[in-house]
């Protein structure tokens, strides 16, 4: 159920950068400057939507855990900035990309502090 869990918020994200992405276009599209950045933040959450996926099949690469860590402890505090400059903590934007952020953070770190030699081999 765990796995599924894992996977599903790593998927949500990618699909909340596609959002973002056909968003930023929508609302910068006559801005360049300020697109680039949008975007720049689109790719970013794709990454790391990624790398959590790739790190769900590896349950024992805490190296890959730690990083999918930092890059969401990073972007989660991108989302606390923004909802900061927005004036309001309740910015769905930025809410619904802290809570996906928040549980695949749980699911990074859970693997990066496994002790050594789990999962059990066999």
């Amino acid at each position: 159920m765990g796995k599924i869990v894992d996977r599903t918020l790593a998927v949500l994200l990618i699909l909340g950068a596609g959002g973002h992405t056909a968003g930023s276009f929508n609302a910068y599209g006559n801005q360049p400057m300020v697109l680039l950045w949008a975007l720049s933040a689109s790719i970013l959450v794709i990454l790391l939507g990624a790398l959590n996926l790739l790190r769900g099949s590896r349950p024992a690469d805490k190296a890959l855990a730690w990083i999918c860590a930092a890059g969401l402890v990073a972007w989660m505090g991108c989302c606390v900035a923004f909802a900061a400059i927005a004036g309001t903590w309740l910015e769905p934007h930025a809410a619904i990309f802290l809570l996906l952020s928040a549980g695949l953070l749980a699911f990074s770190l859970r693997t990066a502090l496994r002790p050594e030699g789990w999962p059990p081999a066999g």
